[in-house]
């Protein structure tokens, strides 16, 4: 059992919801990403997904474009998250880390090699959002035989018809996007989630986490309390962007991550 199956079922055991947290990676600078990194477990975080900063990023808004850009403009680079990665395993070896971006810098390094440093550095899951089911064979089933979990995408355009070919590689979770749109454009709304949780839930025995549109403690609890978890993304990277120290953006972490556990 991987780190994100045994996640779940330790949550599952003290029937808690899973708080997700995204961070860029290298955002503001690879220091103080880091600093971010290691304190989230600490601050409540269930499974940490890093971005990895890309110069098209066509599923994020403003506020995750700019910290890719702030990340990029710094230097970081693959090689440099996959540090951060082996540096973070070495005090932490539980906290499953799931990798968040987009294909080009994946294929640029190789994907045979990708996946050999990302296994080797403690990574457990991907997330691409640019390869859908029809391109599993570049990818996502190579990530299988790794032992990496390969987690896809639903949102609410995936219907009936086209929700069984996006849960059949899936694996880790499925990550249901709340809203039409980019990231941090609208509020997730819980009596428009929980359908659609509840119609993936019965096509699949994975957990369903739901990501986008989540910005205060009660839209985490309420959203959590539909699904398994829920996933903060760019009311992080906010807070990092406004220049908050690191114990403050961890401060409002905690608070997030405890609204998810309350559902």
């Amino acid at each position: 059992m991987g780190r994100i199956a045994e996640c779940f079922a330790r949550l599952r055991t003290e029937n808690r919801k899973a708080f997700v947290s995204y961070i860029m990676g290298g955002d503001p600078d690879v220091e103080t990403s880091l600093e971010i990194m290691r304190g989230l477990p600490g601050a409540g975080v269930d499974i940490i997904e890093l971005g990895l900063p890309f110069t098209d990023p066509m599923a994020d808004g403003e506020t995750i474009q700019l910290a890719g850009q702030r990340a990029l403009e710094g230097g970081m680079t693959l090689n440099r998250l996959l540090e951060m990665v082996r540096v973070f395993r070495k005090d932490d070896d539980t906290t499953p880390i799931v990798v968040m971006g987009y294909y080009n810098p994946i294929y640029s390094h190789g994907v045979d090699r990708f996946l050999d440093d990302a296994k080797a550095a403690g990574i457990d899951g991907l997330i691409v959002v640019d390869l859908p089911p029809e391109e599993d064979d570049e990818l996502c089933l190579p990530a299988l035989a790794k032992g990496i979990d390969f987690i896809r995408l639903a949102t609410p355009t995936t219907d009936d018809a086209r929700l069984p070919k996006v849960l059949q590689n899936t694996s880790g979770f499925v990550y249901y996007v709340s809203i039409t749109g980019i990231t941090g454009a609208a509020a997730a709304q819980s009596t428009e989630v929980g359908p659609e949780v509840a119609r993936i839930k019965a096509k699949t025995d994975l957990p369903v986490i739901v990501g986008f549109g989540i910005r205060t403690p009660d839209a985490a609890a309420e959203i959590a309390s539909v699904a398994d978890g829920c996933v903060v993304g760019s009311a992080i990277v906010g807070e990092l962007g406004k220049g908050r120290p690191v114990d403050e953006v961890l401060e409002f972490v905690s608070g997030l991550a405890g609204g998810a556990h309350r559902a």
